[in-house]
């Protein structure tokens, strides 16, 4: 577009001198029919020498200026012309707008080949990605589709897609024509695209939350009517019962209030999922930090927690707060079906995934154990070995979940091993901070 402003303008430039040309021809035709005529004056006696030299430079002048001032204005339009397509938003000024553009916008020419990305785009297609063919950057079936189509019939599209890995993102994809300087028979084609993942993950968390917390909240809300009837009832004067319902209403209300919070704290969680944490944290302060807080319910329940890791521990990537809620997630289930085997170790060591630096945290109960049928489902939301034992426990079905979401946004792993009667070991490997 910029070469085809810069071609347009030596047009108009050429044409002007064009015209310049044509009115100095005519100016000098002007000058020498001039000095003829006062020549033949001159000869003739009709017109003193003198005065014939006098009048010829007198109006050669006059030529001469007239033919100044055109060349003069001729300059300036074209000038004014340089600068008018300079202020316009076109080369430079359009490619700095275009850059400072939010959302990734990529053109490609009728072949599919990129002929520009903005700064947006780069994150998700990479660098050097001009000249090379739309499909190898933007690796989506239904994208390409949209643009060859509009690249066959000139019609605007608007269509969603999903790139499931690293982290799962959905795109709002508007593909349109766009009419290039070479007229008709060249086309282009712009790709705007928005990230829409956050909106759809708003929408599947609302879905999510009538269709669970219905489901679980029927329970003791059906339990809390029942005995405030009773109390109202025939047990108003019995403080015997009283006292026991009471008791189980508080229970109930207790465990309504946990779930709120699991799914609140879950839905905060998967809004933020994609987005990597930056500080450098030290894990092995948050562990002290939540075991110092279990003591009283470890004590309660005649559990002993020990941990143990090297003196040098490096610092991981991540968030403080969402790392103590793995913690005293994964401690808190190991306490809550695990207290049989009455002690608890957590672990910390340094360890490698992928040839690249991690910590490994492991927690691990001497409990009953996990049939390995269910050891894949754990992570789920809602999902119980035992859900009445879970229920009975105060368990909401939503801790492994919550944990398993953490770790992803950590680009972190997370691993299960259990065997009947031997206990459960859950471990998460998390990325070393770099070393400045």
């Amino acid at each position: 577009m910029a070469a085809a402003d810069g071609g347009s303008r030596l047009v108009r430039g050429k044409a002007r001198l064009r015209d310049f040309a044509s009115r100095w021809t005519g100016t000098r035709t002007f000058i020498v029919s001039a000095a003829a005529i006062f020549l033949l004056l001159a000869l003739s006696g009709a017109l003193h020498p003198v005065a014939a030299v006098v009048s010829f430079f007198f109006l050669a002048g006059i030529a001469a200026t007239r033919l100044m001032a055109v060349g003069e204005a001729s300059a300036i339009r074209i000038g004014s012309t340089r600068d008018e397509d300079a202020s316009a938003l076109g080369g430079g000024t359009a490619m700095a707008l275009l850059d400072r553009l939010p959302d990734p916008l990529v053109v490609v020419d009728d072949a599919g080949h990129v002929l520009y990305a903005n700064g947006a785009a780069e994150p998700l297609l990479g660098k050097s990605v001009i000249g090379r063919h739309v499909a190898t950057v933007l690796r989506s079936a239904p994208l390409i589709e949209a643009i060859n189509a509009v690249t066959r019939d000139g019609a605007v599209r608007t269509i969603e897609y999903t790139v499931p890995v690293p982290v799962q993102r959905n795109y709002s994809a508007f593909v349109a024509p766009v009419a290039a300087q070479g007229g008709p028979a060249s086309k282009q084609i712009l790709v705007l695209l928005r990230d829409v993942t956050e909106a759809r993950r708003v929408e599947a968390m609302r879905a999510d939350f009538v269709a669970f917390a219905s489901h679980e909240l029927k329970t003791p809300l059906a339990s809390l009517s029942g005995f405030i009837d009773t109390l109202r009832g025939h047990a108003k004067d019995d403080p015997e019962a009283r006292d026991k319902f009471l008791g189980i209403m508080a229970d109930q209300a207790t465990r309504m209030r946990r779930l709120i919070e699991d799914l609140l704290s879950l839905s905060r969680i998967e809004l933020r999922e994609h987005v990597r944490p930056s500080d450098a944290v030290d894990l092995f302060g948050v562990v002290n930090d939540v075991t110092d807080g279990l003591t009283p319910l470890a004590d309660q329940y005649g559990v002993e927690i020990g941990v143990t890791a090297p003196a040098s521990l490096p610092k991981v990537m991540g968030d403080r707060d969402e790392l103590a809620q793995v913690v005293q997630n994964l401690a808190d289930n190991a306490l809550r079906y695990g207290r049989s085997g009455k002690r608890i170790d957590i672990s910390l060591a340094p360890d490698a995934k992928g040839g690249k630096p991690v910590v490994r945290l492991t927690v691990r109960d001497y409990g009953p154990g996990i049939a390995k049928e269910h050891i894949p489902r754990l992570t789920e939301r809602f999902y119980r070995v035992d859900p009445a034992a879970s229920r009975a426990r105060g368990g909401t079905g939503l801790g492994l979940a919550i944990v398993k979401h953490i770790v992803n946004r950590h680009q972190g792993t997370l691993s299960i091993e259990s065997e009947l009667g031997q206990g459960s070991a859950f471990s998460v490997l998390l990325p070393v901070a770099p070393q400045y």
